[in-house]
């Protein structure tokens, strides 16, 4: 019998992805040998991990652990819907949060520490058993801890969204409730900022530059005396054909001009307003559009300067909201995971596989 070191078993849970008793079961049947232990593990229930380890796993749930002043928000992900309705999936998402609010960890947003709490309380070898007994691949995706004053939590859609808010300043029954509503906030819009303050100054530049070059960039958007220098242009230039020309003097003043205008038409306006970007964003008309422009952005990504989604005049800001509960409650963080965001989906024709593996038979 061979001596089955640690490095071995490592080595061959790198290799295969399986847990790590499976890998020191396969190589204790297979006497050390490498390539047997891998044939073994393919041919055993852990295999199932092992042969779905490239599928893209972009669905699955969030789930949250809370106990007194902490809470955690993980996301674990399947390949299908249909599987994050799975009950012993949801348990096991359960786990993976009970764990993560056990441990200690701190996680993050971008999927830090997952490797590490994957090591606490058998939570790999649980995976590969689960992954086996489902038959998809499924894979913790990112966990992120929450500390403060108080916590509220929510979860949107079956676990579509997992959210967390943090207070601080007030933690009464009151408090706690509004911070439940500005939570149900958080999973309906969005923020990615509490305030504007926390917008950086580079930040802040780059969204300036971007509204510039997008208001440039579709004319017919333009305020009406940089629209106006912009056709002159055009049209000293000869960069309109007869057609255009002619559409231009009917209709340059109705308001659906750009309706009857080509497209080489539309393009070569907005590439004459790129052209004399310098000179029309000293234009006092266009600076004021694009500020316009940049505040309601901000509005829209700003927690505390969006409109309260319960708000009964349909005008109330959360700030407002909040300073109507506790002039001293304050949101001091928030944490909004939702499943599969930023990740590349695969647009599976199960029709197609059936054949295939028909086919293969």
């Amino acid at each position: 019998m061979a001596n089955i070191t640690a490095a071995m078993v490592k080595e061959l849970r790198e290799m295969t992805g399986a847990g790590m008793m499976d890998c020191k079961k396969a190589l204790n049947e297979t006497d050390g040998n490498m390539d047997e232990a891998v044939e073994f593990l393919r041919k055993s229930g852990a295999a199932k991990a092992v042969k779905k380890a490239g599928r893209i796993a972009a669905e699955g749930i969030c789930r949250i652990a809370c106990e007194g002043n902490t809470a955690v928000v993980v996301e674990v992900n399947s390949e299908t819907d249909f599987v994050a309705k799975n009950e012993v999936f949801q348990e096991f998402v359960q786990k993976v949060a009970d764990t993560a609010l056990a441990s200690g960890l701190q996680g993050g947003k971008d999927g830090e520490d997952v490797a590490a709490l994957l090591e606490k309380d058998g939570l790999n070898d649980l995976l590969v058993e689960k992954t086996a007994k489902i038959g998809e691949k499924l894979s913790v995706r990112r966990f992120d801890r929450v500390e403060a004053d108080c916590v509220a939590t929510y979860i949107h859609g079956g676990g579509r969204i997992g959210v967390i808010v943090a207070g601080s300043g007030a933690c009464d029954d009151a408090a706690k409730e509004a911070l439940t509503n500005i939570a149900m906030q958080v999973a309906a819009m969005s923020p990615q900022y509490i305030c504007r303050d926390e917008i950086s100054a580079e930040n802040l530049a780059k969204e300036k530059e971007i509204t510039i070059d997008s208001a440039l960039n579709d004319p017919e958007t333009l305020p009406k005396p940089v629209l106006n220098d912009v056709f002159a242009k055009a049209l000293e230039g000869n960069r309109l054909n007869h057609a255009d020309k002619a559409v231009y003097e009917e209709k340059k003043n109705d308001k659906y001009l750009f309706n009857f205008l080509s497209e080489d038409a539309k393009n070569a306006l907005a590439a004459i307003a790129m052209d004399g970007k310098a000179e029309y964003v000293e234009n006092k008309i266009f600076s004021g559009l694009v500020e316009g422009r940049i505040s309601k952005h901000l509005k829209e990504i700003c927690l505390m300067d969006q409109v309260y989604v319960r708000a009964e005049d349909g005008k109330q800001t959360v700030a407002k909201y909040l300073e109507s509960v506790n002039k001293e409650l304050k949101i001091a963080e928030f944490v909004r995971f939702e499943v599969g965001e930023g990740m590349e989906k695969k647009n599976e024709d199960f029709a197609a596989e059936v054949a295939a593996q028909m086919a293969g038979n």
